[in-house]
């Protein structure tokens, strides 16, 4: 493709990220698969510079003071040669007008506020007001897995000789970390079921959740069913852990996964067959995902105030459920991927001051008996997980033990 007909593909696809209907990966999916005709180099620069204009969307909108797509290409592409990316033809960029140009050099440059520096809507920044950690939320998340056999040094050597670029995680005893994207389809290590992708936080909350063989175990609102398969794989291949989710579909792919990673403890179950004598009762929450705005920085532009009420709710309404659905000495495990106060820190003070028949426990304690790195958290009950504090997507958990029975 020409510099320009890849521009024209880049405006194309920008236009419809920032209607904020649908998520950019789906989007760029849908774009190639009906464009089969685009190379693989011109997809990798096409898919580069999207994800870049997504990354600065905030400034590029604040330097042109507008959301019209041409404008936001023109400041973007400022220093670049201009006549060759707008060159025209049946495929490229129209040509740049004198108006436009004369637009463009008379543009003056304004000292960002803080939302804006920190490339977040300012509604979230208002609840948020950490720049340091929202611009850590803006950077490119590393590509993590968790063994799912063998040792963790012969699985990295095993990377490493299919040409991969891997280290251990910092933190999880059971994670590696590459430096660069991973394509699973050419990694014999993946398609032999000896890793699985799955964040470090991720990995470390799976490990908190201190089960062993005996427990009875349910990974709640489960999805995909990953931290299903990470227990799994701690508990190796013992005892039972049933996955639920609401929304049944979302559990399709688990049957293949437990496949190819040799999974056979995980058991499926609806909403009718979920019981009341859990020791285990892990809520995977519905949340913001607002942790995750490294994989999605999309993301935080299709979040609203009333979507983040609606979520907050569905949370403290599983919390409410967990409680009747634990046994006296169980406990709830609440996880996020979110770092909003909203959906964390006050979802369980109002828990707890519903609910004095539970207590916090120490996670701390948890931590020092299963994982050998230094434990990097001031809270001993409630760890949030970040990119800047932990270099992981933005996590939290908080564990909840029921003491007795309480009627209120």
């Amino acid at each position: 493709m020409q510099t320009s007909a890849r521009y024209q593909a880049i405006a194309e696809l920008i236009e419809e990220v920032f209607a904020d209907k649908q998520s950019a990966d789906n989007i760029l999916n849908i774009y190639f698969r009906e464009r089969r005709f685009i190379g693989s180099k011109d997809r990798k620069f096409i898919s580069e510079e999207v994800w870049k204009i997504i990354r600065h969307r905030r400034r590029l909108e604040f330097e042109a003071q507008s959301r019209d797509i041409r404008k936001i290409l023109l400041v973007y592409l400022k220093d670049q040669n201009l006549d060759e990316i707008f060159a025209g033809g049946k495929y490229g960029l129209l040509p740049i007008t004198k108006e436009e140009k004369d637009w463009l050099q008379n543009l003056k440059e304004i000292p960002y506020p803080p939302d804006v520096e920190a490339e977040c809507p300012k509604w979230l920044y208002d609840k948020i007001k950490d720049i340091s950690l929202l611009k850590s939320l803006n950077t490119v998340a590393s590509a993590d897995f968790r063994i799912n056999a063998q040792s963790r040094q012969t699985v990295i050597q095993k990377m490493k000789d299919e040409g991969f670029d891997v280290v251990p995680t910092p933190f999880s005893p059971i994670g590696i970390r590459s430096r660069e994207r991973v394509n699973l389809n050419n990694c014999m290590t993946f398609q032999d079921g000896l890793i699985e992708p799955q964040d470090e936080a991720s990995q470390l909350v799976s490990i908190l959740c201190d089960v062993n063989p005996e427990h009875k175990i349910i990974d709640y609102c489960c999805g995909g069913g990953g931290k299903s398969l990470a227990l799994a794989y701690l508990l190796h291949n013992k005892g039972t852990i049933e996955a639920h989710d609401v929304d049944i579909k979302r559990m399709d792919g688990l049957d293949a996964r437990m496949k190819r990673l040799q999974i056979s403890n995980i058991v499926k179950v609806s909403t009718e067959k979920v019981s009341d004598d859990y020791d285990r009762f892990v809520i995977d929450a519905p949340c913001s995902g607002s942790g995750t705005w490294r994989r999605s920085p999309d993301a935080k532009f299709r979040l609203s105030e009333g979507k983040l009420a609606e979520i907050t709710s569905v949370q403290a309404e599983l919390l409410k459920l967990a409680a009747d659905k634990v046994k006296i000495g169980g406990q709830i495990i609440y996880i996020t991927c979110s770092v909003l106060e909203e959906e964390n820190k006050r979802q369980i003070d109002a828990f707890l001051a519903k609910n004095k028949n539970f207590e916090q426990v120490d996670i701390e304690e948890i931590w020092n008996r299963k994982i050998e790195a230094i434990y990097p958290f001031e809270s001993k009950n409630r760890l949030q997980f970040s990119p800047a504090a932990t270099g992981t997507d933005g996590f939290f958990v908080s564990i909840l033990r029921k003491k007795q029975e309480y009627k209120k």
